[in-house]
């Protein structure tokens, strides 16, 4: 199934160029922008990439353990609200969706990390 020229033509233009590969497993740091009346501030969600959808309207689910209680949130990835995105580690997983971690809780929960070489670009930005 081909895609329809404009729409084609439309969705390069909305595809952010910006965010960084990821994969399922990785340990993803999102800075979202928030508005509080008419200020905005940057607040950051990390957590546990458990899922993505790709394409167009493309999504991705984080994962992540806030005072015992699970939280998950689900970005697109051309949205506007998300300011930058660091891949702070990368684990090694053999599924392309991590539901199972639901069911999972403490040491349980751990993923095995693997060294991935980053581009020089993101280590000398730190």
């Amino acid at each position: 199934m081909s895609i329809h020229p404009v729409m084609a033509k439309l969705a390069a233009k909305i595809n952010r160029t910006d965010l960084p590969p990821m994969q399922t497993g990785d340990t993803v740091r999102i800075h979202v922008k928030i508005k509080e009346g008419d200020k905005e501030r940057v607040q950051a969600f990390e957590g546990t990439l458990i899922k993505q959808r790709h394409g167009a309207q493309g999504t991705f689910t984080v994962r992540k353990v806030s005072f015992g209680q699970g939280v998950e949130r689900i970005f697109p990835y051309n949205c506007k609200v998300i300011d930058k995105i660091e891949v702070v580690r990368s684990n090694q997983v053999r599924r392309a969706r991590l539901f199972y971690l639901r069911g999972l809780k403490g040491k349980a929960a751990r993923l095995r990390e693997v060294d991935v070489p980053r581009p020089e670009a993101a280590v000398t930005a730190r």
